[in-house]
């Protein structure tokens, strides 16, 4: 006979110490995709497995080409995977659209709408009243620094400050995971820096389940709480890396020799993957 230990719980009450951990908030398994043209076939993804926890930030790094925006489109819907599935919660969401909040690499603002009625389109598509609405986007928009630019067409933005939008437009979409393209890769090195720590301050605070497409190792070093590193193509999980860092992190965690030697050993994973092309 087995005796089950009760431990207690935040409000004093007993709890079971064999409670099930909660379900990833998304979960790709063995994802298997080829393009076949009239005389070739190009394997892009190759068996592919990640999670991320709910309220997890996580990177995806790995050579140009290795199947990163395809394993997005995959998760978004857009593109069904030869063999392997899309978990959202524990439930099988493969070829779902309308799951994921997306940013893509460019802002992809509607240059017909107003700065202020870009960021409250989800809102406005999911029925919420016009006046929540708008309160809640001009929240978020002082927050972002884009106070004042309410009424602003995304022309006379900066690209730093189209990006807060486009970020801001995601956040505001009821959906828990947030798919994050390469989002400063357009950025000039001072306002991506800038926007590093923006999106470090608005996610503390959110805690949402991000997976972020980058390329630069000090950024998902920076941001991240787990890194996974792609192969070149077929693209496979190589290493999921833990970042060791406690939160809040600001730039001087970039000088910190444990950062800079785990920024080394991932540049040589990659270095090594680069030339296998």
């Amino acid at each position: 006979m087995t005796h089950q230990v009760s431990l207690p719980d935040h409000d004093g009450q007993r709890q079971s110490s064999t409670a099930v951990p909660p379900a990833p908030a998304l979960e790709v398994r063995s994802l298997h995709i080829t393009f076949r043209e009239r005389r070739s076939e190009v394997h892009v993804l190759d068996g592919l497995s990640l999670q991320v926890q709910p309220g997890e930030f996580v990177s995806l790094i790995g050579p140009s080409g290795s199947g990163k925006s395809t394993l997005f489109h995959i998760i978004g819907g857009l593109t069904a995977p030869d063999a392997g599935s899309v978990l959202m919660d524990g439930q099988d969401v493969t070829g779902e659209k309308g799951r994921i909040a997306y940013m893509p690499q460019q802002p992809a603002l509607f240059p017909w709408r107003t700065v202020e009625d870009n960021v409250l389109l989800p809102e406005e598509l999911r029925g919420t009243s016009k006046t929540t609405a708008r309160e809640n986007a001009r929240s978020w928009m002082e927050r972002a620094g884009l106070a004042g630019f309410e009424k602003a067409y995304p022309h006379t933005l900066s690209g730093g400050m189209q990006q807060r939008a486009a970020f801001l437009r995601a956040l505001m979409s009821p959906q828990e995971v947030m798919c994050l393209d390469e989002p400063f890769s357009a950025l000039d090195a001072l306002t991506r820096s800038d926007m590093q720590r923006w999106l470090l301050d608005i996610w503390e605070d959110t805690r949402r389940s991000v997976l972020m497409i980058t390329h630069h190792i000090e950024e998902a070093l920076l941001l991240s709480d787990s890194i996974y590193i792609l192969s070149a193509r077929p693209g496979t999980i190589l290493k999921r890396v833990e970042v060791p860092f406690p939160r809040p992190r600001r730039e001087d965690t970039l000088n910190d020799p444990s950062f800079i030697a785990l920024k080394t050993e991932i540049s040589a994973i990659m270095r090594e993957e680069q030339h296998k092309r």
